[in-house]
């Protein structure tokens, strides 16, 4: 979910996974490139069922990075922000996650190079699902259904287009991309 120009959210088709991740996974890794809406994503699925620390903030990522243990111990179910910020934080989550292996424990957002960290590899091996949050697909934006070419090729199926954009119209979606924030701009 990431906003529109007036306020409101795209939907974003990847909330269906992270949702059906926590449903069986301890910890799930929201992941990709800056600004794509990891952040707004997973704040809209924390709802109030979730505390969350970004570690955005000063003071959190000095708690985090002082005393890791201690910054995860009271933590039932949460969103951590920014992950990469305080790779120390895995071990405890590890721990944590151990002791309580209760499925949807942590939402854990961080930039798409994260899982090139070994210790991150290492330490929540078997016990997380990384799900890729790229910008906005054209049909997120356009808020239709997502597309079905890979199931469709599988059944033997030709592709099917709901809309097709030609001439200038490509070149403005082209130009415009998947960010949020592009999109909003008027030329």
């Amino acid at each position: 979910m990431s906003f529109q120009s007036d306020g409101s959210v795209y939907p974003r088709f990847a909330a269906a996974r992270v949702e059906q991740a926590l449903a069986d996974t301890r910890v799930v890794l929201l992941a990709g490139p800056r600004q794509a809406g990891k952040t707004t994503l997973a704040q809209a699925l924390a709802g109030d069922a979730r505390a969350y620390q970004t570690l955005d903030n000063a003071t959190t990522l000095a708690a985090a990075r002082s005393d890791p243990t201690g910054f995860v111990r009271n933590l039932d179910r949460a969103v951590i922000d920014e992950i990469q910020r305080a790779p120390d934080l895995l071990l405890a989550i590890k721990e944590s996650i151990d002791a309580d292996p209760r499925p949807g424990r942590f939402l854990l957002t961080g930039s798409a190079n994260l899982m090139t960290l070994p210790r991150v590899a290492d330490s929540l091996a078997g016990r997380m699902e990384a799900i890729r949050l790229l910008p906005l697909a054209q049909s997120e934006m356009a808020d239709t259904a997502p597309p079905d070419v890979l199931a469709r090729a599988f059944r033997g199926e030709p592709p099917v287009a709901d809309r097709v954009l030609i001439g200038t119209a490509l070149v403005e979606a082209v130009l415009s991309g998947g960010y949020p924030e592009a999109l909003a701009r008027k030329s």
